[in-house]
């Protein structure tokens, strides 16, 4: 049990210095989302630009990493919520594993989202994220309109009123916004 204690602890201590990561370093937005195309975990290739017109929500995480999973269950009611509108959940696990790390987790956890796989870490670099977890909501249009850098309450009342505004805006009036 002592054994157990001490890793949930360094866990924790973990997770904490992560969160002071995030403390120092500006959210980005305003700029056309990078165009990508990652394996899911049936090996089926998505691509970032198949989905211009809805509202793509793309979190970076990592299953070794505490923070983000206490958000996978946030998104995944989110998602829920959202599913049959023109919304899009990509999550991007970075995990070097690939699919044998990432799907138990996806299962344990009952994730119905797409997750993607970026064993080594290629997008991260693109969309200028340093750790994880890193979400990014791209408008219909195609560019970053949200960048959050650690974890968050996706399912709160507060994100579901955003992501309603974004919803209800055409791509058309994104576009002329520029």
């Amino acid at each position: 049990m002592s054994r157990l204690v001490s890793i949930l602890l360094l866990l924790a201590v973990l997770g904490a210095v992560a969160g002071l990561q995030y403390a120092h370093r500006p959210p980005r937005t305003g700029y056309e989302a990078a165009d990508f195309t990652l394996p899911d975990l049936q090996g089926k290739a998505v691509r970032l630009s198949d989905f211009r017109g809805k509202v793509v929500f793309l979190n970076l995480w990592a299953t070794w990493c505490p923070p983000c999973r206490m958000e996978m269950p946030n998104m995944e009611r989110l998602y829920q919520r959202l599913a049959s509108r023109d919304f899009v959940m990509l999550a991007v696990a970075e995990d070097e594993g690939g699919a044998a790390a990432v799907g138990p987790f996806v299962r344990e956890v009952g994730l119905t989202f797409s997750v993607l796989l970026d064993p080594e870490a290629t997008l991260s670099p693109r969309y200028g994220a340093t750790g994880y977890p890193e979400t990014f909501i791209i408008d219909r249009a195609g560019r970053v309109v949200n960048h959050t850098i650690g974890p968050e309450e996706w399912d709160s009342k507060e994100m579901l009123a955003y992501f309603e505004r974004l919803l209800a805006t055409p791509a058309d009036v994104e576009r002329a916004s520029r």
